[in-house]
């Protein structure tokens, strides 16, 4: 099988579809891989890293897409991606297709490609293995993100979270106790912030309480 990987064109996404482990596991089991020249280098992944394990280095989104039966990305697809789609092509990635633009969704509908949206995959017990890792990465990242915008220097009022001695921490308020909620409450926390957790379904409250030992005051709103 042919498998095109070309760079993500969106502002701000580093990420890539697929790092040259994958690259590796995929050749090793027989399917060619295309790499769009540059495409990992958000992610920290140079052109020789995907060489070694074994694809092949291309040089443009159309031949990424032109030279593949399945397409792996990251982000949902441009109208100029969707432009390059053939019919009977295979596109995996994190679609997010109930927000998209109808235009979009109808635009991939007439070219009769197999999409596969990965925070929608779920197992059998209801898990979502690709959409929580995610969510716990950015549960996590917003504590780093709000830390950062509170200096001075970046337009905040210079409020350390964590506070010091005669100080009091910063407090944080998080609505929702799902899992970017209790991943970022965690980071805040060890941040040394007094954080309040809002959600309305008392279960995950009372789950969060256990899980924190009472060191997160919980709320029903």
């Amino acid at each position: 099988m042919n498998i095109g990987v070309p760079k993500e064109r969106r502002p701000y996404e580093f990420r890539v579809g697929l790092s040259p482990m994958g690259v590796g596991l995929l050749a090793a089991a027989g399917h060619t891989c295309f790499v769009e020249a540059s495409a990992g280098l958000g992610a920290g992944f140079s052109d020789d890293d995907y060489l070694r394990a074994g694809a092949r280095i291309v040089y443009s989104a159309d031949e990424a897409f032109g030279r593949a039966d399945v397409i792996l990305k990251v982000a949902r697809p441009t109208m100029d991606e969707i432009r390059l789609l053939a019919e009977g092509q295979t596109l995996l990635g994190l679609l997010h297709l109930a927000s998209a633009r109808p235009d979009k969704v109808e635009a991939l509908a007439r070219k009769q490609a197999t999409t596969i949206a990965y925070e929608m995959i779920r197992l059998d017990d209801g898990s979502l293995p690709v959409l929580r890792p995610l969510s716990q990465i950015g549960g996590r990242m917003t504590a780093q993100i709000a830390a950062s915008l509170l200096l001075n220097g970046r337009g905040g009022k210079g409020v350390l979270l964590g506070g010091v001695p005669g100080v009091a921490p910063a407090e944080v308020v998080i609505l929702g106790a799902g899992t970017v909620g209790t991943e970022a409450a965690r980071t805040f926390l060890a941040l040394g912030a007094h954080v309040t957790l809002l959600d309305r379904d008392l279960a995950r409250l009372q789950t969060c309480e256990a899980r924190f030992e009472g060191r997160v005051t919980t709320l029903v709103s």
